[in-house]
This record gives C-alpha cells, structure tokens and sequence, in this order.
C-alpha cells in the first residue's frame, strides 16, 4: 500500500514538473483566461460543490468536529462566488513573472538585472477550508507555479471537485495537465511522503494549525514557508477614533471568528481605559463575545473572565477575545503591538 502510494506521488511529481516548464514560459493573457475560466466553472458547478461538501459536513459532524472547524469547512452560495471572485482578482494582477526587481549597471557597460521566475512545483498542504483548493491553485498559476495539493481529510469530497471542475476548465482552455493536482488519499503518510518528495517539489507550504506547521517543518527535506498561530491583535492608541475602532473590533471579531485572520486580543492605550473600556464591553457583550482581560479590567462587569499568561498566546477562533492595558505602543511585552496613528489598524 505505501509502496503504490510512493510510486503513484512520484508519478505525480514528474508530471508536475513537466507541465512546470510549459506553464513557466505561458505569456500573460493565457494565463487570464484559464483563471477566468476556472472562476466561471466553480459558479456554473457550484450544486455539485455545496453536494459534496454536504457530505463532508455530516461526516464532519458525526466525527465531532468543532463549530470553528465546522465553520470553516461549510459552504454557501456567497462563499463559493467568494473562491470565483478570488480567481478573478488574481487573474487581474500584474504578472509577477519577467518582472524586473533590481537593475545594476557595472562600470564595464555590463548590465546586471535581477528578475523574478517561477519557482517550479509547489507542495501545499492544508486543514479543513476547502475554498484553499481554489485560492492556492490560482495563486500558484499565476505565477507560472505547478501545484500538489494535499487538503485535510475532513475536506475531501468538497477538495476533489474543486480540484476536477479547475482542472476540466482550465486544460479546456489551455492549461497543461499535471498544472493543478490534488493528492488523491486521506492517509497522514500521504504527507510524509510529499514534504520529502525533494527530488520533484521546489517549495512546500503548509497552511494549518501550528501542529502541523511543526510536523512539516520537522519531516521536509524540501523548503518550507511557514507560519505559526492566527493570534491576530488590534491597538486602540489614545489618538484613536473611538467610533471607528468598535466598530473595527467588532467586525474583526463578530464576522467570523473562525477565520484564522480573526483578532484575539485588543491592546488598549492606558490613558484611554476608563472612557473606552466600558463602550468596548457593552459592544462585545451586545454580540455574546466571552471576554477575558487582565485582573485591573475586570471590575468593569461581572461577566468578564481575567487571564492568565497562556490566554494571550491562544487562537480561539470563536467568540472570545483577550484585552490588555498597555503603556504606550513602545512598552515591550510578550504580546505584539502595531502602532496606530489617529484611527486603529487590524492586521
């Protein structure tokens, strides 16, 4: 069994890197129109999409997933237009490739260019969203980048159809095969396997929970980029339009929390705390937000939980959210802080 695995990802892989060289030399305007095209295939099959993510959900379900995790997973009407629209955004950009970076001419007349190349094959390995499959191989397309994608399990059905309405779209409208290519088993060893496919893959990116960041950087024998935790912050400097800042919060919060983008901590300026701090809570109240803020903020409802040290280094990815006073934007912590000139900045 892990024998034909082996074998059939190699398969793959050379595929991969032969259609790496056709799509590395595809100019400009063909790469619009099979991304254009893939974006109009997702909408003209988005029954069989929401079908078959129908049944990851109730497996997802049956197998206890968490409402985050549930969230992530689910999708409508409005986020599978969302993965069509995505296409054509990307689409739309400048190309990056050919495009020149830096440009230095020697005393010699010699003129030293450097500029920017596809990569080559791309491994990318993610958990649960299945709108990745749509974003990651357009991304990659447009930079002239072939791609293996491994999703999570839980992601399986709704993945392969993504992956197959992409795939007939974009070779119909002259997309080379083995361009965008979705790892065809649930088994973990699949994943093992890809990170120390070396020989073919040029990059693995892996987009999940830091427990698989970790066991990705840990395995490859290939490049990795990396991130670690979502714990997104927001500051609310003592500059700050008050106004605009709840509503910030709110939305960065309250939209959907699932999201890994979403903010688990708000930093607020001392000198800011008695007149704001009672507005933020009856907002954050007002949407059911579970709060949990150092011993000094409490006082300001019963309802709020105090932290402790572990609360500021977690992704909720629900509705709850941490709040700590800070100094000034320089105050050096454990926390990270991004300065916020006259408004407030989420990032």
């Amino acid at each position: 069994m892990m024998e034909d695995m082996q074998r059939e990802l190699e398969l793959m892989g050379a595929k991969a890197v032969k259609a790496a060289r056709v799509l590395a030399v595809m100019d400009s305007q063909s790469k619009v129109k099979l991304l254009y095209a893939m974006a109009d295939a997702i909408m003209a099959n988005s029954d069989a999409i929401k079908a078959a993510n129908a049944i990851d959900m109730a497996n997802g379900e049956k197998n206890g997933l968490t409402p985050a995790m549930l969230d992530r997973l689910f999708l409508n009407d409005e986020r599978i237009k969302g993965m069509a629209d995505g296409l054509k955004i990307v689409a739309d950009e400048e190309d990056p490739v050919g495009r020149i970076i830096s440009e230095t001419a020697r005393p010699n007349g010699l003129l030293i260019r450097k500029v920017s190349v596809p990569m080559g094959v791309i491994g990318i390995i993610y958990e649960s969203r299945p709108n990745v499959t749509a974003d990651a191989a357009g991304i990659c397309l447009k930079a002239g980048n072939t791609v293996l994608l491994r999703g999570g399990s839980e992601a399986f059905n709704s993945n392969k159809v993504i992956a197959e309405v992409m795939n007939k779209a974009g070779m119909d409208n002259g997309l080379v095969d083995g361009a965008v290519q979705l790892l065809p088993w649930t088994d973990r060893q699949a994943v093992n396997m890809l990170v120390k496919l070396d020989k073919y893959v040029d990059l693995i990116i892996p987009r999940g929970g830091e427990g698989l960041i970790r066991a990705v950087q840990k395995e490859a024998t290939i490049p990795v980029l990396k991130h670690y935790k979502g714990v997104c912050h927001i500051f609310v400097d003592k500059s700050a339009d008050q106004v605009k800042a709840l509503d910030i919060i709110e939305n960065a919060k309250v939209q959907r929390p699932s999201a890994c983008n979403a903010v688990e901590t708000i930093l607020l300026h001392k000198d800011i705390v008695s007149e704001f701090m009672p507005k933020l809570v009856d907002r954050l109240l007002s949407k059911d937000v579970v709060i949990h803020a150092e011993k000094s903020l409490c006082a300001y409802s019963d309802k709020i939980q105090e932290t402790c040290e572990e609360d500021f280094y977690r992704e909720y990815l629900a509705k709850e959210l941490n709040i700590k006073v800070v100094a000034d934007v320089f105050q050096q912590s454990s926390i990270s802080i991004i300065m916020a000139q006259n408004t407030v900045m989420q990032f």
